[in-house]
């Protein structure tokens, strides 16, 4: 076949035509350095390192994450314009993500998708951008990615036809349902047939056959946060400050693994809709909150684990070059997977008495036989005790023994000469501390190899120094590190014999994971399961700080007394909770208060409950009900972007634009002021128009705002609902000067509360008489355009049906009442509804 073959590699290389850039002028000007795969025509690229190479791009990730992936794009020509199609590899993990979807003109989905992918590199055809002509999504794709490196390669090689050989070829038998799937959606075969081809080529990585998992993932299973969402709720960095942890991601990542991490934080960036897997996922949290035992016994075991993935994706990679350092990654590598397999057992016995659906499900696939057949095999080959151990020198111990002896006469051989010249070296080290009478030891470091050590003050020495044969001196406070000539050499025949020893080893380990290949994949499963308890693990934990209680979902929004969970964890005190109430029939509140009263805050804590129930974590409140939300829309900050030259007003406009264009009945949108960065007549103008068209959908918004013209618009829309932020007024006890209270409380009506924004600016140090003079003009225009609409009775009595009629459909949907509960509750409807309706008489009821 030909992935596997190493004899392929030799391929005629000039084939593979590529340029590459960190931004689009980079494609016509500046020439990085060419490829040796650049034929014909003269491309730029520079070249991709495999690992260790961290992307600042603007999405967000958080600062320690290193970018390891992969993306290949193709977009659909003519008719088919819009129909996008990806392949993703990471290069730490041994899975490629394959996803086809039809996008808008905006390509909301795409940049969404590679966002949270945060790719090292990205892979589009030339013809996107041939002869200066660049298509929309190149544009789009280079301009939000200027940090990431930029590959053209010619179209031919976004061929289905071989992205389905490729696949077949590479997909392990587990996951060959994969075909079903992927067969008639030729983008994304295309797509997976040029990144194969490139990752080849380039990072010179070769997959052994039947060794990959290859999974097909819609738009249609995950919520769509875009980015600037994810940026203004500080999902997973933080806006301030990158490296601080005070994010939805800090506020319940406790996990022990590198998978679980990036499972919580895709989690995170990419919510479930579907409630069944949902409610799976909080039956496991309720049963690790219930069951101490568990919750530590699975703790104790997850936390042993080492980073799977990665491992699994070394393990099925075959390296074109057999070096020393090859043979001694595959050595460690073996050693690795012997210690992940000894954990499957005790992970097992945790699992066993559990009844949550999903743990029991794990259990089950735990019981696998692969993995005893490939411990087995493994340990037919490798000592018993050979396992994971911190300290270089012991690891390298541990790699020099890992073959059990007799099975290879040389290295049995070599391992004596290696722990001859060890003793020796010893001896030696002995001889010179009796030599010179100074208390000198045996010490080692990877990158000295062996040398000596010796604690002693300088005045002991003779004459302050050491002896002339030691070279190399290095002091730190009282410690001399030092070595010797006959030393240096007895270190090269060290290295000498290692070689020696790690390629016989090597060639022993090849020939057990040649035997192993077939069974590998049931790691997959481990390291799958692994990843999700640890993320489940790590939920329970966040529960167990703080009072979360567990959510429910139905068509309502309902929070009862919820409360920010990243302010939680700044604040010394616990922060204000507030409840909050959308139905169908009132499915937009708009929000009032002077500034710092608490909106922006109590906007932000919404979207986060929301994210949280549906990653299956618990929520900060006493009680609370969630309707899915496929999509979540925030408008928040009064910002400009000089990089995209936006004025504050251009960008306010450019964010709700796209919520107008992508907004769905299921979506949630928070919008935090709007039309602030112009005139107050336009910008009340610009909020009416937009709140008229989102009262059109049944999406749940909340819209805070300082224009208060725009509480009326709840005269004519009886699903709008004002809500204001309590303030109360503090006379000091100096003198008569009045001061503001923040309650931070919700009520329901709009503010009273008038020129508040002049009671902020009495606060700050802007001089008395400016503050006086404002007072009096605003005084005299509040006189000249004070024009307040009232509620006619027809108005209130019409409202007053709708709200009713509303309720009552709710409780024929919802209600899980005894029949005489909902009778009682069914009057209060009816008094309620009377006292609503002043015009009320008697011949109408």
């Amino acid at each position: 076949s030909y992935f596997g073959d190493k004899s392929s590699c030799a391929e005629n290389a000039n084939t593979l035509n590529l340029t590459s850039s960190s931004s689009v002028q980079g494609l016509n000007s500046t020439c990085i350095g060419k490829t040796p795969l650049s034929s014909g025509r003269s491309g730029c690229r520079s070249h991709t390192p495999l690992m260790g190479y961290s992307v600042t791009s603007s999405s967000a990730v958080s600062a320690d994450t290193v970018a390891s992936i992969i993306v290949a794009v193709v977009e659909g020509r003519g008719l088919a314009r819009g129909e996008v199609g990806m392949a993703s590899i990471d290069l730490k993990n041994p899975e490629m993500i394959l996803s086809q979807f039809a996008d808008n003109t905006t390509y909301a989905k795409v940049i969404t998708k590679l966002k949270i992918l945060t790719p090292l590199e990205i892979i589009m055809s030339n013809t996107a951008c041939d002869g200066g002509n660049t298509t929309k999504l190149f544009n789009l794709i280079t301009e939000h990615f200027k940090n990431v490196t930029f590959t053209t390669v010619q179209r031919k090689y976004f061929n289905e036809t071989k992205g389905l050989e490729y696949v077949e070829q590479l997909c392990a038998s587990e996951f060959s349902t994969i075909f079903m799937e992927v067969q008639s959606k030729y983008y994304c075969l295309a797509a997976a047939a040029a990144l194969l081809k490139y990752v080849e080529f380039i990072q010179n990585i070769v997959y052994a056959p039947k060794s990959l998992k290859v999974r097909f993932q819609g738009s249609e299973k995950t919520a769509m946060i875009d980015s600037s969402s994810a940026q203004n709720l500080e999902l997973v960095i933080n806006n301030r400050d990158s490296r601080n942890g005070h994010t939805l991601l800090g506020v319940l990542n406790y996990t022990k693994t590198p998978g679980g991490g990036r499972r919580l934080r895709s989690n995170i960036l990419e919510p479930l809709v579907d409630v069944e897997t949902i409610n799976t996922r909080l039956d496991c949290v309720q049963e690790l909150l219930q069951d101490e035992e568990l919750f530590f016994g699975l703790q104790a075991v997850i936390s042993k684990f080492m980073d799977t993935e990665q491992l699994l994706s070394v393990l099925v990679q075959i390296p074109k070059q057999d070096t020393v350092k090859t043979a001694e990654s595959k050595i460690t590598n073996l050693i690795y997977l012997k210690h992940t397999l000894e954990l499957v057992e005790p992970l097992k016995a945790a699992l066993r008495s559990c009844n949550a659906q999903l743990l029991k499900a794990y259990y089950n696939s735990l019981e696998d036989t692969r993995f005893g057949i490939i411990l087995e095999k493994i340990t037919t080959v490798i000592n018993d005790d050979t396992r994971y151990t911190k300290g270089c020198l012991s690891m390298r111990t541990q790699k020099c023994y890992a073959v059990k002896p007799n099975i290879c006469e040389f290295l049995d051989i070599a391992r004596r000469t290696y722990t001859e010249i060890v003793d020796d070296i010893a001896d030696m080290i002995t001889q010179l501390a009796e030599k010179y009478n100074l208390p000198m030891k045996t010490s080692f470091s990877s990158a000295r190899g062996f040398f000596i050590q010796m604690s002693a003050d300088c005045s002991t020495l003779p004459n302050g120094q050491l002896p002339s044969e030691f070279t190399k001196i290095t002091k730190m406070k009282n410690t001399y590190s030092f070595t010797s000539a006959d030393l240096i050499k007895m270190n090269e025949r060290c290295q000498e014999s290692l070689r020696e020893i790690y390629h016989m080893t090597y060639l022993i380990v090849c020939k057990l994971l040649n035997e192993i290949y077939e069974h590998i994949h049931c790691l997959y499963k481990l390291s799958d399961i692994v990843s999700m308890l640890d993320m489940l693990l790590s939920f329970a934990h966040a529960c167990t700080l703080s009072d979360y209680v567990r959510p429910e979902f139905t068509d309502t929004l309902a929070i009862k007394q919820g409360w920010h969970p990243i302010l939680e964890k700044i604040a010394v005190e616990k922060p204000v909770s507030n409840n909050t109430y959308l139905t169908e029939g009132n499915n937009f509140v708009i929000i009032t208060g002077p500034n710092m009263s608490g909106k922006s805050t109590y906007l932000k804590q919404i979207a986060l409950c929301q994210i949280m129930a549906q990653i299956g974590s618990y929520v900060p409140a006493e009680y609370c009900s969630f309707r899915i939300a496929e999509q979540i829309f925030t408008r928040i900050g009064v910002d400009d972007d000089i990089e995209t030259n936006a004025s504050t007003f251009m960008k306010e406009m450019k964010e709700i634009t796209y919520i107008i264009q992508n907004a769905n009945d299921k979506s949630l949108i928070i919008i935090d002021e709007l039309g602030r960065g112009t005139s107050v007549e336009e910008g009340i103008g610009i909020c009416y128009a937009a709140c008229e068209y989102l009262l059109n959908l049944k999406a749940f918004t909340l819209f805070a705002t300082h224009f208060l013209e725009l509480c009326h618009i709840d005269n004519l829309y009886p699903n709008v609902e004002n809500y204001h932020f309590e303030v109360q007024h503090v006379r000091s006890s100096t003198g008569n000067k009045e001061k503001i209270a923040y309650t931070y409380t919700l009520s329901k009506g709009y503010t009273e509360e008038k020129n508040y924004g002049l009671k902020a600016a009495e606060v700050s140090s802007l001089p008395s008489s400016i503050i006086l003079d404002a007072k009096e003009i605003t005084n005299h225009i509040a006189k000249q355009i004070l024009h307040r609409q009232k509620s006619t009775p027809e108005m209130m009595k019409q409202r007053a049906a709708y709200q009713l009629a509303m309720r009552l459909v709710q409780t024929a949907r919802n209600s899980r009442l005894d029949p005489d509960s909902l009778r009682v509750y069914l009057k209060a409807l009816k008094k309620k509804y009377e006292a609503s309706c002043p015009t009320l008489g008697q011949n109408d009821e």
